[in-house]
């Protein structure tokens, strides 16, 4: 197989180029620290690269087995608009976590941990521009009456707040965040890339491959820190600790759980042969997943501090702390990591605003609820926007004065579309009111 790489258009080049400059300023540092940071390791390049020769036939769905499709004409209009919206909404990821990742990225009291960050946000840089692509590369008439041109405007014109996931609207309070978004958000989107590496529209599967080999060191710039705080914790450091750890993965486990989509989704992605599993099977493997990190995280916690004991022992002492509530050899459950219920703090999906405790209790009291909430999430996130607006919706849903659903549509949201892409004229402020394709715009400069 050959990879094939691909600039844009030279104006739309020049806009990312231009969004880089806005949200990356540290880009020119990394290109020249990159040989001391990263020696082993090709240097950058702004481009998109498809693995051409992949597998030809669609490998699930109502038509496994018959060709790819090579262009989104070949589909039908609905099939079309769903992978739109899978494209535009995996765009909207990558430049939305770059904006989080700014605002704390100077906070770093690590060089390295700092220039392992910077460089996943160039990397993703090149996810969000290789889903423009796809975008340039073909015609969507299909989907919508929209111009590529007016669709990566409005990608490069959105802001925190404005993104199309719920999870890249958060801002950062710390580089603990930068880091545990690393470790959870982006092993999200391992399971998204690998699901759409099968994809039946064959320029999205030959996407994938690349993407993913940069995702695997987007995951260790998470991991690999959080294993460094966590031994270190073990020897009463003060920097990073264990009860902070906890406090930003309970922030964001709740997130990258929402990011699947609806547990009761994902036939259609299943049946248009866009993914191989549904959303409550991925969400599943997931939190398996990210309940094994935690694990790993606490016997490195144990063995740090009791160096004496053998790997079967520090397992054992984990499970008598971590499952049974015991202290053990001074090692009590507040200083281990334990992982979230899954329905805990939810406002997107089945469990969406269900008063679910952190261990799985039940809350009847909305105002009790809140306190608890608050009891586990970080100080600097419960003090900001995103908080005040869950704790809104949450006691209008159990006043009853709307419901789940409709509670989950409500988040805050304001679009900026314009000012960035080569092709905007004017600069326009809209919130709401969405077109006939999910988009929201304005026509009026």
């Amino acid at each position: 197989m050959s990879v094939r790489a691909t600039e844009l258009p030279k104006a739309y080049h020049q806009a990312v180029e231009r969004w880089r400059d806005t949200y990356l300023p540290d880009f020119a540092l990394l290109l020249e620290k990159w040989d001391r940071f990263f020696p082993r390791d090709r240097p950058f390049k702004l481009c998109a690269y498809r693995e051409c020769g992949s597998c030809a036939k669609i490998e699930c769905g109502e038509k496994k087995g018959q060709e790819k499709y090579v262009r989104v004409g070949e589909m039908g209009s609905d099939q079309a608009a769903h992978l739109l919206g899978a494209v535009r909404a995996q765009a909207s990821t990558e430049f939305g976590s770059i904006q989080q990742h700014q605002l704390t990225l100077s906070r770093a009291q690590d060089e390295q941990d700092q220039f392992w960050i910077l460089r996943m946000m160039a990397e993703e840089l090149r996810h969000g521009y290789q889903m423009l692509h796809l975008l340039l590369e073909d015609d969507w008439s299909a989907a919508t009456r929209r111009s590529g041109a007016d669709m990566v405007e409005e990608i490069l014109s959105m802001r925190t707040g404005s993104h199309v996931l719920g999870t890249f609207n958060i801002d950062f309070d710390s580089f603990v965040d930068n880091i545990v978004f690393c470790a959870l958000v982006d092993r999200v989107g391992k399971y998204q890339l690998s699901m759409q590496k099968v994809s039946a529209y064959r320029p999205m599967a030959e996407s994938m491959p690349e993407m993913l080999r940069e995702e695997a060191f987007h995951l260790a710039a998470g991991v690999l820190p959080l294993r460094r705080w966590a031994e270190q914790a073990a020897q009463d450091s003060v920097y990073v600790t264990m009860p902070l750890m906890q406090k930003v993965i309970n922030k964001w486990l709740p997130r990258a759980l929402e990011m699947f989509g609806h547990e009761l989704g994902g036939a259609t992605n299943l049946r248009y042969g866009f993914k191989p599993m549904v959303n409550a099977e991925a969400q599943e493997a997931y939190y398996r997943e990210v309940g094994k990190v935690l694990d790993d995280l606490n016997l490195r916690f144990i063995r740090s501090r009791l160096k004496d004991l053998k790997h079967g022992e520090a397992i054992a002492l984990r499970r008598r702390v971590v499952e049974e509530g015991e202290s053990v050899r001074g090692i009590a459950p507040e200083h281990l990591l334990r992982q979230p219920h899954r329905h805990f703090f939810r406002r997107r999906g089945e469990p969406a605003f269900s008063m679910v405790g952190f261990a799985g209790e039940a809350f009847e009291d909305p105002e009790l609820y809140l306190r608890h909430i608050l009891e586990h999430l970080p100080e600097t996130y419960a003090a900001g926007r995103d908080f005040k607006g869950y704790a809104t919706l949450l006691r209008q849903v159990q006043g009853g004065e709307i419901d789940a659903s409709e509670a989950a549509r409500k988040t805050p949201n304001l679009s900026r579309v314009g000012g960035v892409c080569p092709c905007s004229k004017a600069v326009r402020w809209v919130a709401g009111g969405p077109t006939d394709d999910g988009a929201t715009f304005s026509t009026t400069p």
